[in-house]
C-alpha cells in the first residue's frame, strides 16, 4: 500500500504537472487543489525539492515547479522517493529475511516477486503527463454526459 505521505506527494507532483509551464505554483494553491494539509505538504515540497523533482523561487511571484517536463517523471521515481523499493510484503524488501522461519524454502517468494514487477511495471509506465491528459479526457467526458 501507498502511504498517506506518498500519497500526497504524487498529488502535488501533479498538480504541478497541470499548471507546468504556467509559472511556479503557492503551496496554499497546491494544498486546496489537492486537498493537501499545507503543513504536511511543506515538508513534502521540500524533501521534492531537495531530490532535484521541483525547483522553488521565492517572493511575491514564487511558488514551486516541476524541475522536468511532465512526461520525464514516473509515479515509479516518485514513489520510490517516498517509501524506497516497491515491494508487496516487507521480506521482499529483505526487512524480515532472517525472522522468517521459511525464508531459505518460500513458495510465495516468485509470487511476490511477480506482484512487485506487474507493480513496478505499471508506475513505470505511467508519467504524470499521462495522467494530465487522462484527466482532460475524463473533464471532456464528463461536459458531453451533462443532460436536463
Amino acid at each position: 500500500m501507498v502511504s498517506q505521505k506518498c500519497q500526497y506527494a504524487i498529488w502535488a507532483i501533479f498538480e504541478l504537472a497541470r499548471r507546468h509551464g504556467q509559472g511556479p505554483v503557492k503551496i496554499s494553491e497546491i494544498a486546496k487543489a489537492q486537498a493537501i494539509p499545507v503543513r504536511f505538504l511543506q515538508v513534502i515540497l521540500n524533501q521534492l525539492k531537495s531530490a532535484g523533482f521541483v525547483h522553488s523561487r521565492r517572493g511575491a511571484e514564487g511558488g514551486y515547479f516541476l524541475a522536468r517536463q511532465p512526461n520525464r517523471v514516473t509515479i515509479a521515481e516518485i514513489v520510490q522517493f517516498v517509501e524506497g523499493p516497491i515491494v508487496p510484503v516487507a521480506c521482499r524488501a529483505g526487512k524480515i529475511a532472517g525472522e522468517c522461519a521459511l525464508h531459505r524454502n518460500c513458495v510465495f517468494i516468485e509470487v511476490w516477486k511477480q506482484a512487485a514487477k506487474a507493480v513496478s511495471d505499471v508506475y513505470e509506465q505511467t508519467t504524470f503527463q499521462h495522467l494530465v491528459d487522462d484527466e482532460a479526457k475524463m473533464r471532456r467526458a464528463a461536459s458531453f454526459a451533462y443532460s436536463i
